[in-house]
């Protein structure tokens, strides 16, 4: 296996573990399973897409674009999901 793929997978099981652990000391986090699925799909699936766009893209300049737009489209879903930004039924109650 690649380094790169072992660290995107790694890292994403050590940041989807921070509310797993919290979750047994308080009662303010409070994830389901499926929270804990979309959040996991969307992490592991940024990393692996933005590792196809270092195999694939030769060009460092789209490299960036492509990487960037990658990163910024997650970090919306994210922020969508986390606190309902643009009101979509997605954001949940």
């Amino acid at each position: 296996m690649n380094k790169r793929v072992a660290l995107i997978l790694t890292s994403g099981t050590i940041l989807l573990s921070v509310p797993l652990i919290a979750k047994q000391f308080t009662e303010e986090v409070n994830w389901s399973l499926r929270d804990f699925a979309i959040m996991g799909v969307l992490l592991f699936g940024t990393g692996i897409l933005i590792e196809l766009i270092l195999r694939k893209v030769k060009d460092l300049k789209f490299r960036f674009i492509i990487g960037g737009a990658v990163l910024l489209i997650s970090f919306l879903i994210w922020a969508e999901l986390a606190v309902g930004i643009f009101g979509t039924p997605f954001a949940g109650s």
